[in-house]
């Protein structure tokens, strides 16, 4: 059995669902529900597989602040595990103390994920990795003054010349235990996942024709697809942005400002949302996709009537989607 696979039975645990579907079943078709199964392994790239100490050694890396330029900040600075692998404001600050352009994106469920950042500009978390570490507003660093500090270290230059002996600390070894962590950052069972095993009391009445709607008449699942809650795509949901995302080019015709459709998983530690972290809350976020403009023709979604007990269970249904227990605990790092 290869170290992926074990690795995956371990972190999502019993993955096996309880069929036939139990009473419940008549809110929903046993299609919707099978659309939002777990799957039962962690897939990593070919030439990126699942190493248990590279993985350790890339959260270690997450949380290091000597990776900035001032040593001031960590990529955990921005995706704290505490809020759901985001920063708990609209905007996080760099190393400059100035805010960033957009709201930070969560790295929660990444492996499952070939685009990265709102417009998709980077094809693999390698990819994503490196551009926070070198962006002047954010961490503002160099690979050369990386190494350079990481080799000062004995902790780290014995770790890297082990698992990578042939190259030791270098950019690319850098960058590959740093992805292969991210790829281990998937997000546990949550009452969703018990209901859809059977058990018709994890998630209340209300969750229940929360969950109805969002796959029916709110036609949220168009893109917020799969067991994620996301399709992967990009689309144009009234956003106050202009910004047009370079890799995913909108057609000339129409100009439409296209964005990634984020995990809805841990949703409820998120706040505020959207790729400008505009909207406050969860009731900013229904009422948003429920009263969008009906008279834009660029916007790839539709106003929808709901009275506001339906938005309240909508929202009950999207907290269900978040994992009880969340203990993520930070790394002991090396001394200097």
């Amino acid at each position: 059995m290869s170290w992926s696979v074990m690795f995956a039975r371990v972190l999502l645990g019993t993955l096996a669902i309880l069929w036939p579907l139990p009473a419940f079943a008549e809110l929903v078709s046993p299609e919707d529900l099978q659309a939002f199964r777990r799957p039962a392994v962690v897939p990593f790239p070919q030439n990126a597989p699942y190493d248990r100490e590279i993985a350790t050694l890339g959260k270690m890396l997450f949380f290091d602040p000597r990776l900035s330029a001032e040593q001031n900040m960590s990529c955990a600075t921005c995706h704290n595990p505490s809020f759901g692998w985001e920063a708990p404001v609209a905007r996080a600050v760099g190393t400059k103390n100035t805010p960033l352009s957009r709201h930070t994106p969560t790295i929660l469920n990444s492996a499952w994920s070939d685009r990265f950042f709102w417009d998709g500009r980077a094809r693999s978390l390698e990819t994503q990795a490196k551009a926070p570490i070198l962006t002047p507003e954010e961490m503002n660093s160099s690979f050369t003054v990386i190494e350079a500090r990481l080799n000062q270290v004995e902790e780290y230059h014995e770790h890297f010349n082990r698992l990578f002996p042939q190259e030791g600390i270098r950019e690319r070894t850098i960058l590959l235990a740093l992805a292969t962590f991210e790829r281990t950052v998937v997000t546990k069972l949550a009452p969703f996942d018990y209901w859809v095993e059977g058990d018709t009391n994890a998630i209340s009445e209300s969750a229940k024709n929360g969950f109805s709607l969002f796959v029916g008449k709110a036609g949220c699942s168009g893109c917020h697809a799969t067991w994620r809650f996301s399709s992967n795509g990009f689309f144009n949901v009234g956003s106050q942005d202009r910004m047009f995302s370079r890799y995913v080019p909108p057609p000339p015709e129409t100009s439409k400002p296209l964005f990634k459709v984020p995990t809805l998983r841990n949703i409820s530690l998120r706040a505020p949302y959207m790729h400008l972290g505009n909207l406050r809350d969860l009731q900013e976020v229904v009422n948003h996709y429920a009263q969008v403009s009906d008279t834009d023709p660029t916007l790839d979604i539709a106003p929808f009537e709901a009275t506001p007990q339906e938005i309240s269970d909508i929202i009950a249904f999207l907290r269900t989607l978040t994992e009880e227990g969340t203990d993520v605990r930070a790394p002991v790092l090396p001394a200097n």
